[in-house]
């Protein structure tokens, strides 16, 4: 059995077992793709429903209301407790009932699911802010001049609104890099669950634990920056217009 308590740090972090370090590398990697998948999907989720919102009937923005609502006020961790272990029951009883085989949800699914709508709630009112401060003479110049709305929407309203709805943008897709830690509860290997398990099976808490938070603050430097420099390109390409 291996003695880890008198290995080094650096033997302890190395990619190669008996280190940890390539463990905790995979951990980070299936964190960025639960995050990264379910952030996309917010997007396209929040991006419709910011639309449908500002242009729906008021039947679809009540519907809309009570989804941004519902998501925003319920923790992310009940949420995932909900999709992962009532969510099936709920379902296959359904399926029972209809003569339908069970089916059965993975941590990965309810993980992306769960990040997905948190975003796309989140994601709906960023973007309808950012429609509802463009000047509306802006828009009805383009009408007046003829233009078809996805023109207006693809040379008004998307240059428009970028600058505004990036800061929001950038910060929820860190807090879509940081709730992929909920998922340890339900057995998802992500970066924290596996930094618990190095913890606890080399008794260096503080080591691994402190890897985990530098492995994520690499990530939200490196996010920072590539929406900073996104940020930048919209606004110079605003102060043209």
């Amino acid at each position: 059995m291996l003695n880890y308590r008198d290995m080094s740090v650096a033997d302890l972090l190395a990619l190669a077992p008996p280190g940890w370090g390539g463990v905790l590398l995979d951990g980070l990697w299936l964190s960025l793709q639960v995050a990264g998948a379910g952030y996309i999907i917010g997007l396209l989720i929040g991006g419709s429903g910011a639309l449908l919102k500002i242009s729906g009937g008021p039947l679809t923005r009540d519907l809309l209301t009570c989804y941004t609502t519902l998501v925003r006020s319920i923790p992310e961790l009940v949420l995932i407790l909900l999709i992962y272990f009532a969510g099936p029951v709920a379902l296959n009883q359904l399926l029972s009932a209809l003569g339908l085989p069970k089916i059965e949800i993975s941590p990965l699914v309810a993980g992306i699911t769960v990040i997905a709508l948190v975003q796309g709630a989140y994601i709906t009112e960023v973007v309808r802010g950012a429609i509802e401060a463009i000047p509306v003479g802006h828009i009805e110049a383009a009408r007046s001049l003829g233009m078809r709305p996805f023109t207006i929407f693809r040379r008004i309203t998307l240059p428009e609104l970028l600058p505004t709805a990036l800061p929001g943008l950038s910060n929820l897709w860190l807090i879509a890099t940081k709730d992929t830690a909920l998922l340890a509860v339900v057995g998802f290997s992500e970066l924290t669950l596996v930094a618990r398990q190095a913890a606890a099976t080399t008794k260096h808490h503080l080591l691994f634990l402190c890897a985990a938070g530098l492995l994520y603050l690499i990530v939200s430097v490196i996010s920072n920056w590539l929406f900073r420099r996104l940020e930048n390109r919209v606004n110079r390409g605003q102060s043209h217009v």
